[in-house]
């Protein structure tokens, strides 16, 4: 299956925490951090989510959020560090790419945010992506 998402992090299921509806589930991405994702119960099932079992983290780059500073008093969970490897920018939009543990993250954000942040090559940013936004794919790329 091809998709559109440009963000997809490979990893393992590290825990699963159903609740009666919803489901937190904890993902060690391979050579970093961990991520949780909250997906439905039938989602868990239907994919056979459970510790051990690979699968992939992706994010729509609208759905990434960047930080430069300290980020604390948040609810967002996952909270990768990483380095911008690229920054492209439009007539309002830009593109950021971000090196993080477990691969690349494409955030897009207005071209404002890249200039009041004070983004370019090789500065140190923390990506934020609300779990309800992280999906999880099983089987092949």
């Amino acid at each position: 299956m091809s998709l559109s998402i440009r963000n997809q992090l490979s990893g393992t299921v590290a825990a699963v925490t159903a609740g009666e509806v919803m489901a937190a589930v904890k993902v060690h991405l391979t050579n970093g951090p961990e991520v949780t994702a909250a997906v439905t119960r039938e989602a868990v099932q239907e994919l056979g989510l459970a510790p051990g079992a690979p699968v992939r983290a992706l994010v729509k780059s609208t759905e990434v959020a960047l930080a430069t500073g300290t980020v604390d008093g948040l609810s967002i969970r996952n909270r990768l560090p990483g380095t911008v490897t690229a920054v492209t920018t439009g007539g309002a939009m830009a593109s950021v790419k971000v090196a993080v543990g477990g691969g690349e993250l494409t955030a897009a954000i207005t071209k404002d945010a890249v200039e009041d942040l004070g983004l370019t090559a090789g500065a140190a940013v923390t990506a934020l992506i609300k779990s309800t936004e992280l999906s999880l794919a099983t089987g092949p790329a």
